[in-house]
């Protein structure tokens, strides 16, 4: 099987990985449909012959002109369309440059094998688990499956037994009224008659009794399908949302449950009406020892407390509290900002379409009794009384609060340093209460669910530190109800921490943690040894605590990097030119056998609000390797210039120098501008050349922000000394862009200073 046919059968976080390979300059559709033509050749061999890569382009050119006559063929004119599309972008990115596209092609095929490597290794690590979850699941339809053709054939039994009932009815009349007349019939002819209605009696006897075993054994298996429901499937499924709530896998399962908790529901009223029939014909004949007198109404009460039993459980919070303006963070609430919370009735009966009224209240039941006193009290305003119905969601037996809102209750003495937990470790919760009344059954349900924890903030800059509570919380309790949790927080291992940190950057970007980057966390968080020891024990205070005034939370660390991502990063994290985190250590190991001019990002350990650096690669007069780091740009820097700008103006200058950009390549070996080219401003968007009519009208020059660092001539004597990251000093100038070396010298710099 091809390589590109393997990946394709790899979990979807796996085919995440390979979408980042793939943009405009070599699209994906290329891959897909030249696959065993790109991987029949050895593009490391066709990279390094500029005779070979040229012959190789016109190779593939050939592949898409037989490739657009198949879809010609086949009259598919959209991709003839695009076809024809992507053969002129080919031409026009690399007719002057082929071994551009034999690099990228290698690339692409090198990290794929990545991909499919790691992919294969954890998912035959994870296959048994997977394999018994679908195997289980499978059993669950097959009984639910049974469960409804055993409720099909009973119910035909119960009409073959009705209808048997009628005849021997009738039969039994009729010889009743043929004795009385005494019409004609002979005494043999009498007695046949006589033995014949006996005979229909006992197979009568035995049908009934047969009915009566299978509406029994029917209970039974509804009772193992509530029990697994109620017990497995339903925990599995809460399970499965909280840990959807701080960036897992996603729980949509929610459809398949309704399915079965519904169908378990309709057997049950069927299996119930079937009773009532029983009962009907009990009253039209019935004997000593009659099996449905006897057991008709401990079916009843079995069939009942199972319906009453699957009803109780069937309310859930499909949807927890969540903020819209911060959907990534469910769980955290802010005091007078509205959010959402979304409720399901697993149930699907149209006669309870309209019929569940919930109301939402705010730490229910919260008392000194159970030894807990939440010194913060909060009243729930918008509206907080929802009707279920079938027609707001999608067909769901559903109520969705959209307009909730926590308002802090001013109470004397109520002071949020005044309790044993700060108010982002102080867990709350939201009950939903609902009454259903079944009239046939003269039962009144009461229905109650809870949302899983949530914090609640007074301000906006509490947020990051209320959601590492939540993911604390999720992450490690198995009480849905401990609000406790915090006044004595368990510690996590670092396996159950790494999984929770990666999903924080692939829930908001394209890109989880590799292997690599999690080791420089692990390190960070638990010294040298933590690779060896992935139950290595990390504690809350470690995650989300100051050591001492002068250092800051890891959590708030990670939290500053993400939003960096989040606002000024997202395309360079998604596809992959960060490195992110790597110790200094690290990076001089991974640079120190490439060429000058190498160089990676990393994000800095030493900034709280996030940041990011480059270390780049020289080698001095010996060939000994000398490693550079600029100081690192945070929002601020970014806000003003791009990374991809900073990239390709930044340069290196001492006094008496030419400017120039040190950065070549990034790591390991890919052109800077082929990295992040298409990220560099439009030929539209780009600097015009300055028109001194223009100049001397408005009296001002155009500019551009670049990077400088400015460094002692001594430094740059030889390239013999390694310079410190305070050597090289990122500092904002404003320069021409059509001259920058005439914008450097003293001359224009004095002329602008008179101007000032």
């Amino acid at each position: 099987m091809s390589q590109w046919l393997q990946l394709q059968q790899l979990d979807s976080k796996y085919l995440e990985q390979v979408d980042q390979l793939y943009d405009d300059s070599f699209p994906m559709d290329i891959r897909q449909y030249l696959s065993k033509w790109i991987e029949s050749i050895d593009w490391d061999t066709v990279a390094v012959q500029d005779s070979l890569a040229t012959v190789r382009f016109h190779d593939l050119l050939s592949q898409l002109d037989d490739q657009h006559s198949r879809f010609t063929l086949e009259s598919n004119f959209l991709l003839q369309h695009n076809i024809r599309k992507i053969k002129r972008n080919l031409q026009d990115r690399f007719q002057e440059d082929p071994i551009h596209m034999a690099m990228i092609i290698s690339r692409n095929l090198k990290e794929e094998q990545k991909i499919l490597a790691t992919g294969k290794s954890l998912e035959s690590a994870g296959e048994g688990a997977v394999a018994a979850m679908v195997v289980e699941k499978v059993k669950l339809d097959n009984k639910v499956k049974d469960m409804k053709e055993q409720v099909q054939v009973t119910d035909q039994n119960i009409k073959i037994l009705e209808d048997q009932q009628d005849e021997y009815d009738f039969k039994l009349n009729t010889l009743k009224n043929r004795e009385n007349e005494m019409n004609g019939m002979t005494a043999k002819e009498l007695e046949r008659e006589r033995m014949m209605i006996g005979m229909m009696n006992l197979d009568l006897k035995t049908k009934r009794q047969g009915v009566v075993n299978q509406l029994a054994e029917v209970l039974n298996l509804i009772q193992a399908l509530v029990t697994d429901l109620i017990s497995e499937e339903l925990p599995e499924w809460k399970q499965r949302q909280k840990i959807a709530c701080i960036g897992g896998p996603p729980n949509a399962c929610v459809d398949q449950l309704q399915n079965w908790f519904t169908a378990v529901a309709e057997s049950l009223q069927q299996l119930r009406q079937q009773l009532k029939k029983l009962q009907e014909l009990e009253q039209k004949f019935t004997y000593d020892s009659d099996p449905i007198a006897l057991q008709k109404s401990f079916l009843e009460e079995r069939a009942l407390e199972l319906f009453k039993n699957l009803l109780l459980h069937s309310m859930v919070v499909e949807r927890q509290p969540c903020m819209p303006t911060h959907p990534q963070r469910p769980l955290v609430l802010k005091t007078g900002v509205q959010f959402t919370v979304k409720l399901r009735f697993l149930v699907k009966l149209q006669e309870f379409n309209y019929q569940l009224k919930v109301k939402a209240l705010f730490d229910k039941d919260v008392t000194e009794k159970k030894g807990y006193v939440v010194l913060r009290k909060f009243n729930i305003l918008g509206t907080n009384t929802k009707v279920m119905n079938m027609e707001e969601s999608n067909g769901s037996l559903a109520s969705e609060f959209r307009h909730l809102q926590l308002k802090e209750q001013k109470v004397a003495g109520n002071r949020t340093n005044e309790g044993p937990l700060i108010v982002t470790e102080e867990l709350h919760s939201i009950c939903f209460e609902s009454e259903l009344q079944l009239s046939q059954s003269g039962l009144n349900i009461k229905l109650e669910t809870m949302s899983l924890p949530v914090v609640v903030i007074s301000n906006v800059s509490q947020l990051p530190s209320g959601w590492a509570s939540i993911l604390w919380y999720n992450m490690l309790s198995s009480e849905p109800k401990n609000l406790k949790f915090f006044l004595f927080p368990p510690s996590a291992s670092w396996a159950q921490l790494s999984e929770v940190l990666s999903w924080q950057f692939s829930s908001v970007t394209k890109r989880g943690l590799n292997q690599e980057q999690l080791n420089m966390l692990a390190d960070k968080l638990l010294g040298a040894q933590a690779q060896r020891n992935p139950e290595g024990q990390i504690p809350w205070t470690k995650f989300c605590k100051s050591v001492n005034e002068k250092t800051f939370p890891f959590w708030l660390w990670i939290e500053g990097i993400l939003d960096l991502i989040k606002r000024h990063l997202l395309p360079f994290w998604n596809d992959g030119s960060i490195m992110g985190f790597i110790s200094k250590e690290r990076e001089k190991v991974l640079l120190s056998s490439h060429c000058s001019g190498t160089f990676l990002l990393r994000f800095s350990e030493s900034s709280k609000e996030g940041a990011i650096t480059f270390t780049w690669i020289e080698h001095d007069i010996h060939d000994k390797p000398v490693f550079h780091s600029v100081e690192p740009y945070t929002k601020r820097e970014l806000t003003a210039v791009s990374l991809p700008d900073i990239i390709r103006t930044y340069k290196v200058m001492a006094v008496e120098n030419i400017p120039e950009n040190p950065l070549r390549f990034l790591y390991p070996d890919i052109p800077k501008d082929m990295a992040f080219g298409k990220y560099y401003p439009k030929p539209s968007e780009a600097p015009e050349p300055m028109d001194v009519e223009n100049i001397e009208k408005s009296g001002y020059m155009k500019t551009e922000l670049i990077s400088v660092s400015e460094v002692h001539p001594s430094r740059l004597q030889d390239n013999m000394m390694p310079m410190s990251p305070d050597d090289y000093k990122a500092l904002e100038q404003i320069v021409s862009s059509r001259d920058i070396d005439a914008m450097m010298s003293a001359e224009f710099q004095d002329e602008n200073r008179d101007k000032d």
